[in-house]
């Protein structure tokens, strides 16, 4: 697979993520645990007709489970921070803080062998930030106060992200067959999590259940398989930037759908968003190839 294809690959989870906002909203009253429980298990039910269909069940076993527990610490640990950071402050300031993991994928990637983290790259995600920053605190959240906890959780929630797909890079080895177990470990913790935390309730009527089936099969299933090709095989950083399209692409099928309404900072957002990503992929494009051993 070309490193062009699979950041191709890896960009379809920044457009399914796009769809996240207005298919959680769909999905109400259903609460976070129990929802993230559900969607992992339908997750986690296509990994597995696609490994059975690809190079079969067995060929999980031979994943070690150190493997399994990063990659289920992640899935599950960002979005357990996430959850309950939004549980303690839900606020403009808490989403802010918790999308800082695309900027931190920028930075960190410098690290990893076979990298280079170029000025491009660094001021394309700066300028990105802005315009994803401009769409969380234009956003109807509501004025106040933020809990110092919430934002910390936030902070370490994109950190968790970010981590997690940046050390994906140094697994490169390990099949993405392998996050069929990821997230069928993060919907037995959700559930344990639901039943710790919350009162069970259901999707109404059957747009509600269409919704959670779509956010299983999308936003919170198949994307998690399109990232990890993307993030072992693609152009790390230039993902990293793109990935500040999800809140620009959320905000636009909202205002599509009529739940959010078109404003000039959306305009602005859209604009700074697109310059710091074109400022990334020109950066990328003159970085020399790298080998197959890097």
């Amino acid at each position: 697979m070309t490193r062009n294809r699979a950041t191709l690959i890896g960009f379809t989870a920044v457009l399914m993520w796009a769809l996240l906002a207005l298919l959680t909203i769909g999905s109400a009253p259903v609460p976070p645990f129990q929802l993230s429980a559900i969607c992992f298990a339908i997750g986690g039910a296509i990994g597995l007709v696609w490994t059975a269909h690809g190079p079969g069940l067995a060929s999980l076993k031979s994943v070690s489970w150190k493997v399994y527990a990063f990659g289920t610490a992640g899935l599950f640990g960002y979005h357990f921070l996430y959850f309950t950071a939004f549980r303690l402050g839900p606020s403009a300031a808490t989403g802010l803080i918790a999308y800082l993991w695309p900027l931190f994928i920028v930075l960190l990637s410098g690290l990893l062998p076979g990298e280079r983290l170029r000025k491009g790259h660094v001021i394309g995600a700066f300028i990105a930030l802005a315009g994803a920053g401009l769409i969380v605190v234009t956003a109807n959240s509501g004025t106040g106060g933020t809990r110092p906890l919430a934002l910390f959780l936030a902070f370490l929630c994109a950190v968790t992200w970010a981590s997690y797909s940046v050390l994906s890079r140094r697994l490169g080895a390990v099949p993405s067959e392998s996050v069929t177990v990821y997230c069928l470990a993060t919907a037995a913790l959700s559930f344990i999590a639901h039943l710790a935390l919350e009162q069970t309730q259901w999707p109404g009527g059957t747009l509600g259940w269409a919704a959670v089936l779509a956010l299983g099969l999308g936003p919170v299933g198949l994307a998690f398989f399109t990232w990890d090709i993307g993030m072992k095989k693609g152009d790390i950083q230039l993902l990293g930037v793109a990935s500040y399209a999800a809140p620009l692409l959320s905000t636009l099928v909202l205002v599509a759908a009529g739940i959010a309404e078109p404003t000039l900072s959306l305009v602005l957002a859209t604009v700074l968003i697109a310059a710091g990503a074109a400022l990334a992929a020109r950066a990328s494009a003159g970085r020399p190839p790298i080998g197959p051993g890097a």
